[in-house]
C-alpha cells in the first residue's frame, strides 16, 4: 500500500474539528494516534500531547474498534482532532498507514494511545533532528508503570541473538543474546538502532513515504522491525533518544484478546525470519524455523504473559536528563 495513494477502507466516517486560534498556523506535526476501544487512556494521551510540543500539530485518531466508546467520541471532539473510523480492525500498520495518507506535514507522530507523553519529549526528539539530518525516525525511552526502562532501541534480528532471546529470555532475561540485542549492557546515549518501537515514533515523512510505510500484511508486531529494516536499506538512519522519555502502559489494547495477540506475534515473527531467509536454498531452515516457533507458540501460550519472551530489567533511573529539563 502506498502512503500517499490511500486506500482507505470502504465507506470510512470521518469527523473533524478545526484548532481553535490556530487557524492560520500550519501545523508540523501529524500525530497518528491507533485505537481499539481506547477511550479510557485517549483523554490522558491527548492532555499529555498538548505539553510534549510546543509546535502546532494535528491528530488522527484512527480506531479499529467496531464500536465507538464515549471516551473516543470525546476526544475526537477536541480542537485539531480529526476520526477516521476503519469499520474493523485493521491491525496496527495499516491503521498507522490510514492516519498517515495525504498528510502535509514535515514530520508524523505514530504511537499507541495508552502512552503518556513526558513535558517537551516531542520537541526533544524533533530537536535532536538537527543534530541527525539522515535520519528518517526517532524513538524516546520508553518507561513502563513502575519506573522499568523498557528496551525500545534494538539491533536487527539475527538468527543466532533470535534463537538465543526466543530460548532463554523466559528464565533468563539478561541471557547475552538478550543483552546484546538490546544493547542494555551500555548506559542510554543517544545513538542509532536497527529498530525504534512502534508503540512511540517520530518520523520524518519523507522516509515513511519513501519506503511505503508500514507493510500491511504484519496484523500485528513486528510491523515496527520491518520498518526499521527498510528505513535501513533506504539509507536512512533510526535514532533513539533517551533524554525524550514516554510512559507506555502497556496492553491496552492487546490484554483483552491476549491469547489472540500472542499467535499474531508469533505469525509475525515467522513472516519476517523467512523474508529474510526466502532463497529456495533456505528451504530447510524456513521449515526449521516454523517448527521452532510452532513450540515456542504452545509453550507461549500455556506459561507466558508476554509473547515478547523477556521482561524489561533496566531501571528507568539510569537515563539522562533531558535538555529540556
Amino acid at each position: 500500500m502506498s502512503v500517499q495513494d490511500g486506500g482507505a477502507p470502504t465507506r470510512p466516517q470521518e469527523q473533524q474539528s478545526g484548532r481553535q486560534g490556530l487557524a492560520d498556523v500550519l501545523p508540523q506535526l501529524r500525530v497518528v494516534v491507533v485505537t481499539y476501544h481506547s477511550g479510557e487512556v485517549l483523554g490522558p494521551f491527548m492532555d499529555s500531547l498538548a505539553k510534549a510540543t510546543s509546535r502546532p500539530y494535528e491528530v488522527v485518531i484512527v480506531d479499529n474498534s467496531p464500536m465507538m466508546d464515549a471516551g473516543t467520541t470525546a476526544a475526537a471532539g477536541r480542537p485539531g482532532a480529526r476520526l477516521l473510523r476503519t469499520g474493523r480492525n485493521l491491525g496496527y500498520g495499516t491503521a498507522a498507514n490510514r492516519g498517515a495518507v495525504n498528510a502535509g506535514t514535515p514530520w508524523l507522530v505514530v504511537a499507541n494511545a495508552d502512552i503518556a507523553f513526558m513535558p517537551g519529549s516531542l520537541d526533544e526528539l524533533l530537536d535532536a533532528s538537527d543534530r541527525w539530518p539522515g535520519a528518517g525516525a526517532f524513538g524516546p525511552a520508553i518507561t513502563n508503570p513502575g519506573g522499568v526502562l523498557y528496551p525500545s532501541a534494538r539491533d536487527l534480528p539475527s538468527l543466532g541473538r533470535g534463537i538465543g532471546h526466543a530460548l532463554l529470555g523466559w528464565c533468563w532475561p539478561t541471557n547475552p543474546w538478550t543483552t546484546a540485542y538490546r544493547r542494555e549492557h551500555t548506559v542510554p546515549v543517544e545513538t542509532t538502532a536497527g529498530w525504534l518501537s512502534g508503540s512511540c515514533q517520530v518520523l520524518r515523512r519523507q522516509a515513511f513515504e519513501a519506503v511505503d510505510g508500514f507493510d500491511e500484511t504484519y496484523f500485528m508486531f513486528m510491523e515496527d522491525v520491518d520498518l526499521g529494516r527498510r528505513l535501513g536499506l533506504a539509507g536512512w538512519q533510526l535514532v533513539y533518544v533517551p533524554t525524550a522519555v514516554v510512559e507506555h502502559l502497556g496492553g491496552h489494547s492487546t490484554k483483552r484478546t491476549s491469547r489472540r495477540m500472542v499467535i499474531a506475534h508469533h505469525r509475525s515473527m515467522l513472516r519476517y525470519l523467512s523474508r529474510q531467509y526466502a532463497a529456495p536454498r533456505y528451504l530447510p531452515l524456513r521449515v526449521l524455523l516454523g517448527l521452532g516457533l510452532g513450540l515456542r507458540l504452545l509453550v507461549a501460550l500455556v506459561l507466558a504473559t508476554d509473547s515478547a519472551g523477556a521482561r524489561a530489567t533496566r531501571s528507568a533511573d539510569v537515563l539522562p536528563r533531558g535538555r529540556r529539563a
